[in-house]
């Protein structure tokens, strides 16, 4: 039925859909961490691991249905990071932190870092290619945070609407320690306090060695509802086409 879906999905927008197919990884002792994972067309340019905001959890259902977090920035925009050549991975919570994995700082935990390791093991089992790790919002905290743990398995970091105020703060981060490529993605009209424009320079200081940094910042589409959730500026509403073509090419332009 799922396969169905997709394929009516594809010929109803027109677009070539991935197959998507749900993971369950064993990573530390007792704990289980699952995945939607997308394979591109042809052999994969890099991989990208997707971590969603807010509370970082998808609820994955047994046939790989979303119980939440559809509507996150890179959640709903998984098919169209496939399509531009890369293997997708898109990460729910561990089975030990099931309703919320920014409580207790548990996104920059080793713990966290070990379970994404398994990830990383799986996706180059499967394609010999480097490894991206691509935040939104919360996600930033994750990605960077895993980013410095790990560095030398990271090919580089993308960090959308990066949280820089407060509870998971990246600017407060050891980001001096990073030497990989880290592209900053920020919408010049995003109001939501944990990620204001206003605040990103602390982070572009932070990157001393990052080879390259950069910051690429968007204007336009929709803004609406809460300032933090994924329909306003701050989720780049109506511009994903935009953004996500950008962001491929610059991680194509800097791959190691």
């Amino acid at each position: 039925m799922k396969s169905v879906w997709i394929l009516l999905l594809a010929l109803c927008c027109g677009r070539v859909l991935a197959d998507e197919q749900l993971l369950t990884l064993s990573t530390r002792p007792g704990v289980s961490q699952r995945l939607l994972l997308l394979e591109p067309a042809g052999k994969p340019l890099a991989s990208l691991i997707l971590f969603t905001g807010g509370e970082g959890t998808l609820k994955l259902g047994d046939s790989g249905q979303l119980g939440a977090g559809a509507g996150n920035f890179l959640v709903r925009t998984r098919q169209r990071w496939a399509e531009q050549g890369f293997q997708v991975a898109v990460v729910d919570a561990p089975s030990d932190h099931p309703d919320n994995i920014s409580r207790n700082d548990f996104r920059s935990s080793a713990e966290h870092a070990a379970d994404i390791a398994v990830v990383m093991d799986e996706l180059r089992r499967r394609a010999a290619v480097p490894v991206w790790l691509v935040g939104t919002s919360r996600g930033t905290t994750s990605a960077a945070a895993i980013g410095i743990r790990l560095q030398p398995r990271v090919a580089g970091l993308v960090l959308t609407s990066t949280i820089n105020h407060d509870r998971g703060n990246v600017a407060a981060m050891d980001l001096p320690q990073l030497s990989l490529p880290v592209l900053l993605v920020q919408h010049r009209h995003d109001q939501c306090k944990e990620s204001l424009p206003a605040n990103v320079q602390p982070i572009l200081d932070g990157l001393l060695k990052a080879q390259p940094r950069a910051l690429l910042e968007f204007d336009g589409g929709q803004n609406w509802g809460d300032p933090c959730q994924p329909w306003a500026a701050h989720g780049y509403n109506g511009i994903e086409d935009e953004v996500i073509s950008q962001i491929a090419a610059w991680i194509k332009q800097h791959q190691p």
